[in-house]
C-alpha cells in the first residue's frame, strides 16, 4: 500500500515530493507537459495515485497540471528539482572518486542519500569535488544556482563507419550493464572509432582502447556521445 504523501511544507518537500519533482524533470517537465502514465512507468506506481498527486503538488506550487494534458514544472519546481539533482550527482561522483565504489554501484546510493543531506555538507561535497561540471556517469551537474548545461549529444548507434566518437554519457538505471561496459571500457571519456555497421543485423564493429570488438545495437543503447576531435584513440 502507497503510503499517504505530506507536501505541506514549502520550505522542506517530502521525500516523494523531491522524487515527483526529479522524475518529470527527467521527462522533460522543463519545457513541456509529461503524461501521467509516463511518470508512473517511471516510479512504477499506479496511474490513479500519480493523477492525485500532481493535483497535490499542483495545488503547493510545485507544477502546473491539467488533466488530461499532463504536468509541467513551475519556477518553484524546477529549482526544487535541480536542488535535487545536484545533491545526487555529487554524491555519485564523491562515492567513485573517494570511496572507490564503481560506476555500477553509485545510483541506488546516491538515490537514498540525496534526501538527507543538508546544504551545508552540500556546499562541503561541492568544494571538496572543486566544484565539478559532470558525474561519474558524465551527466551535467546543476550549479548552486539551478543553471544546468544542455548538450547535443547522440546516441552511439547514430553514428557511421569512420567517425570517431568520445562518450560523454552513459545510462545509469542498469547496473548489470553499467557492469558490461565498464568491462568493454565504454565510459565517459572513452573515444571509440567506428569501424563497420551492419544494418540489417544491428551489428556494429568498433575500436575503443585498442581493443576491436562487435556488438549489437542494443549493447550500445544508453550510450550518448559527440564527434571526437582528438588525435588517435584511447
Amino acid at each position: 500500500m502507497e503510503k499517504p504523501l505530506n507536501i505541506s511544507d514549502p520550505v522542506t518537500p517530502s521525500t516523494a515530493v523531491q522524487d515527483y519533482l526529479k522524475t518529470i524533470h527527467a521527462l522533460g517537465g522543463v519545457d513541456e507537459r509529461v503524461s501521467p502514465n509516463d511518470i508512473a512507468l517511471k516510479l512504477t506506481v499506479t496511474a490513479p495515485s500519480v493523477s492525485g498527486m500532481l493535483r497535490r503538488l499542483a495545488d503547493g506550487g510545485w507544477i502546473e497540471y491539467q488533466p488530461g494534458k499532463g504536468a509541467q514544472l513551475s519556477e518553484k519546481g524546477k529549482t526544487e528539482a535541480r536542488r535535487v539533482i545536484r545533491r545526487h550527482r555529487l554524491v555519485e561522483l564523491f562515492l567513485t572518486r573517494v570511496l572507490g565504489l564503481d560506476l555500477s554501484e553509485v545510483d541506488q546510493e546516491a538515490e537514498a542519500l540525496e534526501h538527507a543531506i543538508s546544504p551545508r555538507l552540500e556546499e562541503a561535497l561541492a568544494n571538496y569535488l572543486g566544484e565539478p561540471d559532470e558525474d561519474c556517469h558524465g551527466h551535467p551537474i546543476p550549479s548552486v544556482n539551478g543553471e544546468l548545461v544542455t548538450r547535443s549529444l547522440k546516441p552511439l548507434t547514430s553514428f557511421r563507419p569512420g567517425q570517431t566518437v568520445l562518450i560523454r554519457e552513459v545510462r545509469d538505471d542498469n547496473p548489470a550493464r553499467l557492469k558490461r561496459w565498464m568491462e568493454l571500457g565504454l565510459i565517459p571519456g572513452t573515444q571509440v572509432q567506428f569501424v563497420k555497421r551492419e544494418d540489417v543485423l544491428d551489428l556494429f564493429e568498433i575500436e575503443a582502447k585498442g581493443r576491436v570488438m562487435q556488438l549489437p545495437g542494443l549493447a550500445l543503447s544508453g550510450l550518448m556521445g559527440e564527434p571526437s576531435n582528438r588525435v588517435g584513440h584511447d
